[in-house]
Parts: structure tokens; sequence; C-alpha cells
């Protein structure tokens, strides 16, 4: 098994939603805000090369949509899916499976392209994976959710016939190597892989703790449907992780990509910051 961090580029949400109740005195100071109040988050993604498979995690938010659409968000950077894979070696056509760890635009938005008039599967080859109580929860959106969840984005896929379903529950292997952690807090039935990587496993956070700042229990996004369940789940799967020596994969953290965890004191806590190039 190898794994490759995919940078697909760097995006602008709002400080105070990304960190919920934590006061802006605290946070500013780990991600500064620009004079909108608008902070830096990377779109991180993981390739898995495992037992002939080419599995990519999250795809970012892709490039189709319109001027209007990305001003709320502000894209930059030299990054995109498609340089990172190309420096790996790697074309979209290589890729195998597609997991989709929730189908918010940030996280699913480059598995669809546009194809002249069409919308079409960014990944010709690969087969898509979701479960079908998120994949509804998509379709029909509570009011909060619904910006974040795009029919575009969403609906080529099952129409391209290269869909599948998980049976999704806590522990449900996806491949010998990897195991689906579910959680509800920031969405319905968002899926977490945990890889088994050289002895070690790597839990891949993906909204659950967006960046290594969020692993502090109170830094709930105010984004989350449900925050005290990911109070919740944060606990629970950091005392997991600790217990069981896992590292930590961050999707949206700019600077830290990667960390193991201690408990101290105060707390579990990171322990070393690194890169998954230096495993």
């Amino acid at each position: 098994m190898k794994l490759y961090t995919i940078n697909t580029g760097l995006f602008k949400l709002d400080g105070g939603a990304m960190h919920g109740v934590v006061p802006k005195s605290m946070w500013n100071k780990v991600n500064p805000a620009d004079e909108n109040n608008m902070c830096s988050w990377a779109m991180r993604c993981l390739l898995v090369e495992d037992e002939g498979r080419l599995i990519l995690i999250d795809t970012g938010m892709g490039n189709k949509q319109d001027e209007k659409f990305f001003s709320h968000f502000q894209p930059y950077g030299d990054d995109s899916l498609e340089k990172s894979l190309t420096a790996l070696g790697y074309t979209t056509n290589d890729i195998t499976d597609v997991f989709l760890t929730h189908l918010h635009f940030d996280h699913c938005g480059g598995a669809i392209k546009r194809d002249g008039e069409k919308l079409v599967p960014a990944f010709a080859n690969a087969t898509y994976w979701s479960n079908e109580a998120h994949w509804n929860s998509a379709l029909y959106p509570n009011m909060r959710e619904r910006a974040s969840f795009l029919k575009e984005n969403i609906l080529p896929i099952q129409e391209s016939g290269q869909l599948k379903f998980l049976e999704a529950n806590d522990d449900t292997a996806f491949t010998d190597h990897i195991k689906i952690k579910m959680v509800n807090g920031h969405t319905d039935s968002m899926m977490l892989p945990l890889i088994n990587y050289n002895g070690r496993e790597i839990l891949y956070c993906a909204d659950l703790m967006p960046s290594l700042a969020h692993l502090s229990l109170p830094w709930v996004m105010g984004y989350d449907m449900r925050p005290l369940n990911t109070l919740e789940e944060k606990e629970r799967l950091l005392k997991e992780g600790v217990e069981h020596n896992w590292m930590l994969f961050f999707e949206h953290d700019r600077i830290n990509e990667l960390c193991t965890l201690q408990q101290t004191e105060k707390g579990i806590r990171s322990g070393e910051v690194l890169k998954m190039s230096e495993l």
C-alpha cells in the first residue's frame, strides 16, 4: 500500500462559521482572518494505492461552477486535482474508486466535470462510493445544508451508472486495509476512512475535525447540523485514537497535514506534526 496527499487548491470560509462558539481572539491566532473575516483552508484529498486499486478519497470543489459561485469562496493557489495526480504519474482515467466522505460541494465538486454542455464523471473508469442514508439527505436537504448540496455534483454520478452504496456501519470494511467510522454531527452519515498503513492506523478526519485546532473539543464548526453530537463523536474517536496509536489526516488545515495523538493533563492533544510523505 502507498498513500499520497492530493492537494486540490485553497479556498476561503468565514472564520466565525468555521470555529463556532470559539472567540475570534482565540482562533485568529491559529488561522488569521482577512479584512472580510475570511480564513484560508485547504482542500486536501488522499490517494490510496492498494492491491491493484487506486482509491481517491474526496475530490475538492472542482472548477465547473460559475464565477458568482466561486466569488463566495475565492478559490486560489497553483494546486489542482489534475496537477497533483500528474505529478505522481497518474491521470483521472487511472482512478478505480472515488470514496466520498460526504457530498458537500468542497468534498465532491471535483467528482464531476463539464464536457461541452453536459456534466459527466471526472473519473471515467471509477466506481463512486457513498451510502444511501447520506445520499438521500443530500438529494432532499434541510434548509441549513441546502447551499452545500448541489444537484450538479450529485445527480450526474447516479445517472452515469458509476454509483454504488456501501452498507455503512461503524467499522464496515471498505477494503482489507480500510474500514469506516460513521459520524452524524456534521451531516447525516458521514464516512471517515480509517486506513491501516504499515502497522499504523490513519483516520481521514474530513469535517469531523477539519484542522488540527479542531482537536480541542469545544472547537465545533457552526456548519455542523448537530454540534453536541460532533462533540461526543470527537471525544469518542480521540479516545480510541490514543488507545490505538492513530494518526489524524486533516482535509482543511492549510498548514498541518498529519499528526499523532498524546494524552496530556489538559486532555488529548496533538503529538508530532508531519506530512504523509514523511511516513
